[in-house]
């Protein structure tokens, strides 16, 4: 049983998701991932998804609109498991607070990502998506 899990955003805008491109740890540093963190504890998934975008992106919670699950869940090792949500900004324009760049992409660009492998799971479901 997974003892941490860790919530990543899908946020769609129009025919664009959002990625966000890690400044570190440096095996990871430079590559591109659906922006998220940590759920605490006694916090629901959808909360930690929120509460993270916002101090990542620098939107505000509200402005967050945590949907359904996006594909499956994602094994980091034997504790941890990564799961996905989309997303939508009902307010505000996110910027790179913990990454060094953010851009939006399309669904033809997606596989041309330099993605964190744990990532790379979810290309098909975010496909369908856009």
């Amino acid at each position: 049983m997974p003892t941490q899990i860790v919530v990543a955003g899908a946020i769609i805008s129009g025919a664009t998701v959002l990625v966000a491109q890690r400044g570190r740890p440096p095996e990871l540093a430079g590559r591109w991932e659906l922006p998220g963190g940590k759920v605490a504890t006694g916090e629901t998934e959808r909360a930690a998804l929120a509460r993270e975008l916002a101090e990542e992106l620098g939107v505000e919670v509200s402005d967050v609109a945590v949907g359904h699950r996006l594909g499956g869940d994602v094994r980091l090792d034997d504790t941890t498991t990564l799961r996905a949500y989309r997303v939508r900004l009902l307010r505000g324009e996110p910027h790179a607070r913990d990454h060094r760049a953010l851009r939006w992409v399309t669904a033809a660009e997606l596989r041309d990502v330099d993605w964190v492998p744990a990532d790379r799971a979810w290309l098909d479901d975010l496909t369908r998506e856009l």
